[in-house]
């Protein structure tokens, strides 16, 4: 596919990793995209190399040794996480990152897939259809080393000709994968808890609105940017992405059409002033434009597949 040959897969046991790496190797055939992380995957199912992404070295040694042409890079601290070890979070998302770019640039790989967030605004951004190009003053160290992220990609782009892209990122839902220390976990852990137990407290107020999508509709638009043609691309590491946005409140309501004995008690903790301070919707013209994104599931489908795909899990022994 494209000029993309050989790809290194960094955070490939995370949330999105563990569901990317297994559909690049469907793409690009199993030999060429290398999983990396500080932990091996549940599924040995290609080639996987332990990786510290701030051991330059180590890095770089990779990249050459399986003559790695483009690198996502999905190893992070996330939002909740990261507050509560900020140093850590500084260290990983940013020194990490600068390894990614600089062997980018030495090596010159072809391409660089460097997720952003949602988490890059802050209380001045407008909350409703945030425009693609507004205000980004985060109060939280995850949202900080992700605007440093895109400012460093677009840095390495316009002085180097590094092809870095990226996608800011709403939260998350995933089937697959657990929650992962971000503040939008509760839709993902919601559906486990209705399944198991009819029963969810969650740490966000009823009414918190915030933008997410559904794991196959993340995995596609990181494909299709990656595919993009740079050409078209005006935009590079900070492509607004609009999919779904709904509150706790909407959630439940719709879960409870297929649970309707589920319980839902309301006790927000600190991750609240973080979704205080996130968009409620984004404009996402220039992803339409660029690279002709479009989102497939909405609430209801979502949650239809969601809570059948873990349904059938749970009755035969596995969630």
């Amino acid at each position: 596919m494209g000029d993309i040959r050989r790809i290194l897969v960094t955070g490939a046991s995370g949330q999105i990793g563990s569901e990317l790496t297994p559909r690049l190797r469907e793409l690009y055939g199993k030999e060429n995209v290398i999983a990396s992380d500080l932990r091996k995957p549940v599924s040995d199912d290609g080639p996987f190399e332990m990786l510290d992404v701030t051991d330059a070295k180590q890095l770089d040694e990779i990249v050459v040794d399986h003559e790695i042409d483009s690198i996502v890079h999905l190893a992070a601290l996330l939002s909740a996480s990261g507050e509560q070890r900020p140093n850590v979070a500084w260290h990983v998302n940013i020194d990490g990152l600068y390894n990614v770019l600089e062997v980018a640039r030495n090596r010159k790989l072809r391409r660089v897939f460097n997720p952003s967030s949602i988490a890059v605004f802050g209380p001045e951004t407008p909350r409703e259809k945030t425009p693609q190009e507004t205000v980004t003053k985060p109060r939280t160290i995850y949202g900080i080393t992700k605007v440093t992220g895109e400012l460093l990609g677009n840095y390495y782009y316009q002085k180097w000709g590094v092809d870095v892209r990226g996608i800011r990122f709403p939260g998350v839902i995933s089937n697959v994968s657990p929650p992962g220390g971000g503040t939008t976990d509760y839709a993902v852990e919601i559906f486990y808890e209705a399944i198991k137990n009819r029963r969810y407290t969650c740490f966000l107020k009823p009414d918190s609105i915030l933008p997410m999508i559904y794991m196959p509709d993340c995995l596609r638009s990181i494909v299709e940017l990656l595919e993009a043609d740079l050409s078209r691309l005006k935009h590079h590491t900070d492509f607004n992405l609009r999919a779904l946005s709904f509150s706790p409140i909407q959630l439940v309501a719709e879960i409870k059409r297929h649970i309707p004995d589920l319980v839902v008690e309301y006790k927000p903790d600190y991750r609240q002033a973080i979704a205080d301070s996130w968009p409620m919707s984004l404009n996402d013209s220039a992803a339409r434009e660029e690279w002709e994104w479009r989102p497939t599931f909405d609430l209801q489908t979502m949650v239809k597949d969601m809570l059948g795909v873990l349904s059938e899990r749970h009755r035969s022994g596995k969630l």
